[in-house]
């Protein structure tokens, strides 16, 4: 069996991946009962805002991550893109969240974050910390990076390129609009 290994490597909070699925499973129970049960204006208005707080919930929460690609550094934060060439990336570290420094300054990253319970724990220097603390995991992406940019740099080729998250922004805009247009019509 010959099995084609990907390319690309993705890393993200995972506890945020969950509590924003969570959030908007609740969020979309809501929807249905006010589908089935509330056709009013006034109905109108309550799903267009949980609708919004959802998108909303899926910016902050399940939408930052961090791809590490063969042509660069995909990082996804809440309302924009940077695809950073391996040849752009002068350095990378941890803070509280990731930051890739390049020649033009520096992007942070909150696709993968540290806990401030480890690190206090670190700074402290008491307790050890657990192979799985989000410093460990935080590390193994600073590592891959630097692994792929001495990998790639050489056939690096491009500028730092930033994008707005458009889809997401046309789905926000069109809900506060539809928000708007139920209260002025209730």
């Amino acid at each position: 069996m010959n099995s084609k290994v990907s390319e690309n490597e993705q890393y993200l909070s995972t506890s945020n991946r969950i509590t924003g699925v969570v959030v908007m499973v609740i969020g979309l129970v809501g929807l249905l009962d006010i589908v089935l049960e509330w056709r009013t204006m006034g109905g109108l208005l309550v799903a267009a805002l949980i609708a919004v707080l959802m998108v909303l919930t899926y910016l902050g929460l399940v939408r930052p991550s961090v791809t590490l690609r063969p042509d660069g550094l995909l990082i996804r934060n809440h309302l924009r893109d940077h695809l950073v060439p391996w040849n752009k990336i002068t350095e990378v570290d941890v803070t509280d969240i990731l930051r890739v420094h390049t020649e033009d300054g520096k992007v942070r990253c909150p696709g993968v974050q540290v806990v401030m319970r480890d690190l206090r724990k670190q700074r402290v220097g008491g307790r050890k910390l657990r192979d799985d603390s989000s410093i460990s995991r935080a590390d193994f992406v600073v590592e891959r990076i630097e692994n792929h940019r001495e990998r790639y740099s050489r056939d690096a080729t491009g500028e730092i390129t930033t994008t707005w998250a458009r889809p997401e922004l046309i789905i926000l805009a069109a809900l506060v609009t539809l928000a708007i247009i139920a209260q002025i019509l209730r």
